[in-house]
């Protein structure tokens, strides 16, 4: 196994739940990759907790599909598959057409102003091709977007999902550099925003998280043939 640094889950939280959340952040962004086997000692030892905790957290996420058991070698990390990718932006783009007409609604010069801000940080990043900045930058203008809605809700929801979607992000960083149309496309999100076009700022919104989808897809695609499977 691939030595891991993991750090020791918060005190002031059930160790049970701080070392489940600690495990699936690092799975889900990749620190753990799939394919890795998570043996007990060392997972304990790691995060100086006992085997106890340790197992529930296992349990919790082979539930969450992010481990699975295999026999004769004990519990292994699974690789997204295209059907996650998809259901997850499914998930993605139903709720931001939820929150859509809020944000029409709400949205007001000191947002717009904000979201100026960040654009044109991603301006300088797109034009350096700073794919991991432009990443970073991409997720604060979506998330500034999403917080004006004030759908306080759905928007603990669209959180949940946050580390699929960077994880995702991180997939496709090299794509969100060369399709220069996803960085335009945010040009054009603050100017409907500004106009308070609804319609036309939902339809943009569905073409943009589709693509961002189509390139995430295309990358787990690429992997899955380039490599063996975890379980060969």
């Amino acid at each position: 196994m691939a030595k891991q640094r993991m750090d020791k889950p918060e005190q002031n939280r059930p160790i049970r739940e701080t070392t489940y959340e600690t495990l699936k952040h690092a799975i889900i962004l990749g620190e753990i990759p799939a394919g890795t086997r998570l043996i007990e000692t060392a997972y304990a030892q790691s995060m100086h907790i006992s085997r106890t905790p340790l197992r529930e957290a296992f349990r919790k996420l082979e539930l969450d599909g992010l481990v699975e058991y295999v026999a004769r070698r004990g519990v292994l990390v699974s690789a997204f598959t295209l059907e996650d990718i998809e259901e997850i932006f499914a998930i993605r783009n139903a709720l931001m057409m939820l929150i859509v007409p809020s944000i029409i609604k709400n949205i007001n010069q000191e947002d717009i102003g904000k979201l100026q801000k960040i654009l044109e940080r991603m301006d300088v990043a797109q034009e350096a091709r700073d794919a991991q900045m432009l990443s970073i930058l991409n997720r604060e203008f979506h998330s500034t977007i999403e917080r004006v809605s004030d759908k306080r809700r759905i928007l603990r929801v669209i959180e949940n999902q946050e580390e699929f979607v960077m994880r995702f992000s991180r997939m496709a960083i090299d794509s969100v550099v060369r399709r220069s149309g996803a960085h335009q496309e945010h040009h054009d999100m603050l100017r409907l925003l500004g106009s308070r076009d609804e319609a036309a700022f939902s339809e943009l919104m569905r073409k943009h998280i589709s693509e961002s989808m189509n390139a995430c897809l295309a990358v787990v695609s690429k992997s899955a043939k380039d490599m063996p499977s975890a379980l060969d």
